[in-house]
């Protein structure tokens, strides 16, 4: 193991969810190198019942925990412990999620540097196939007592590690486990508490050089993770190198959830035009095209004036009008189409490739412009901006893995159309008018949700201009 202390930490819960769910035991070794310093369990009230299964499972009942310490009255000793140490934990996500929301449900940010034991044993044992307590038991022939009682685990995973540095050495441990960490090499301009302040929830965040307006805008379902991956990368990827030198300070927005993170970070770009942020900004110069059904004719228009929420067929978008028409050119060549009715050439007469019998005659009569214009939706298909799949407006409801708080982003049309955090912000925002342009972006966003088939069968559904709502 690296020299350094290490908290091994191991909670018995109400269930599975850090946010309405409780913890009813936690335990604690300290450990430094290969020393013990401490070790440390209690009992916790949980403050609501604990289901028969989970009783089941842990051996821990109502009873047990009727007289024991609520979280409020152990929650400094435990801060004492913990504040400092590396937090280990067997799927260390579960306990230290539990953690930060005992600790806010108390007004404190609890945040430590956090190594998971499950991803250490697959790190170091690539070709195993099981990685929770029971496999590691039996692989490493561990001495299992008091399985799935708080302190039991802890020195279960105590012994693991112990295991794994045997087998592979001081080196390889601390290798490995520096990576996991994923420490990083923080900008020296850059106070370290901005990065302490970072929620480890989903959002925008924004990185500020010398002037008012950000530098760069991202987002992320972990904003620290994900912050903290800019700096520990920066040997890697230039832009990251250029941002670590330029950055002064960071500032966040939480959301509920991914589609909203994204959702903000499209319009935080659009209105701000950070200057490394070149993809989603070049997105202002998109084109799209128009297919007339009746004259089998293409119209250009820029792509935030698509309208695929009517009837019609809409394709893009292309990053230019010449990118459009290399592409037109080249489905002209492999079907046969009309290179006037596509416009890409304007002339009397016969198109060009009508004269050198690449096309089929839609120019001068021997096909029809509806057969044309099928052709053309055809070859055009992959291109193709989806039609409303909806017969009114749809609500994506998200909710913070931590806090708990929800809110439903409201679409019709592939238009959003804002997000309600109550019924009352969710009747008014549907009986406000609707926006007039098309965001690429917001299609974008929403298409690839919608493409899970679980996210679709759970989308709520409004009738169009109406309050009600069936899901």
């Amino acid at each position: 193991m690296p020299p350094t202390t290490y908290a091994i930490v191991d909670l018995e819960t109400t269930g599975i969810s850090p946010v309405g769910d409780r913890i009813t035991e936690v335990a604690v070794m300290l450990i430094d190198g290969e020393r013990v310093l401490r070790e440390w369990s209690s009992l916790v009230n949980p403050e609501l019942s604990i289901p028969p299964a989970i009783q089941a499972l842990t051996g821990i009942s109502n009873e047990m925990v009727a007289d024991a310490p609520r979280f409020a009255q152990i929650a400094k000793d435990l801060w004492q412990m913990l504040d400092g140490p590396v937090f280990v934990a067997h799927n260390a996500r579960f306990d230290y999620g539990f953690l930060k929301n005992e600790y806010g449900r108390l007004g404190f940010r609890f945040q430590a540097p956090v190594l998971c034991t499950v991803r250490l044993s697959r790190a170091l044992y690539p070709t195993q196939r099981g990685h929770g307590l029971d496999a590691l038991a039996a692989r490493h022939d561990l001495l299992v007592a008091n399985r799935h009682r708080a302190l039991g685990d802890v020195r279960l995973v105590w012994q693991f590690l112990q295991v794994a540095r045997r087998e592979h050495g001081d080196d390889q441990m601390a290798r490995t486990i520096t990576r996991l960490l994923k420490t990083p090499s923080l900008p020296p301009q850059l106070p370290r508490e901005q990065i302490d302040t970072l929620p480890e929830g989903p959002g925008v965040y924004l990185f500020y050089g010398l002037n008012a307006l950000p530098i760069y805008v991202g987002k992320s379902v972990n904003l620290r993770e994900r912050v903290l991956s800019h700096f520990s990368g920066d040997h890697r990827s230039g832009k990251d190198l250029k941002l670590s030198a330029a950055i002064q300070r960071i500032e966040f927005e939480q959301t509920c959830g991914e589609v909203g993170a994204l959702l903000r970070e499209a319009r935080l770009v659009k209105e701000l035009q950070p200057l490394y942020n070149r993809q989603l900004r070049k997105r202002e110069q998109l084109v799209a095209l128009a297919l007339a059904n009746d004259s089998g004719s293409l119209h250009w228009l820029e792509v935030d004036q698509a309208d695929p929420g009517v009837a019609g067929a809409w394709f893009g978008p292309f990053p230019s009008r010449s990118k459009a028409r290399t592409v037109l050119a080249a489905l002209a060549a492999e079907h046969g189409l009309c290179w006037k009715l596509l416009g890409i050439e304007k002339r009397s007469g016969p198109c060009f490739a009508r004269q050198i019998h690449k096309c089929r005659g839609a120019c001068v009569g021997e096909e029809s412009a509806p057969a044309h214009a099928l052709r053309v939706a055809t070859a055009l298909a992959p291109y193709r901006i989806k039609p409303w799949p909806f017969a009114g407006a749809i609500g994506v409801r998200e909710q913070h893995p931590e806090t708990g708080r929800t809110r439903v982003e409201v679409f019709d049309l592939w238009r959003h159309l804002g997000a309600a955090g109550d019924d009352a912000e969710l009747a008014e925002i549907l009986q406000a008018s609707r926006p007039t342009r098309f965001d690429f972006d917001v299609y974008r966003i929403l298409d690839r949700h919608l493409k899970a088939p679980a996210h679709f069968r759970r989308v709520l559904q409004f009738a169009r201009m109406a309050v009600g709502c069936e899901t």
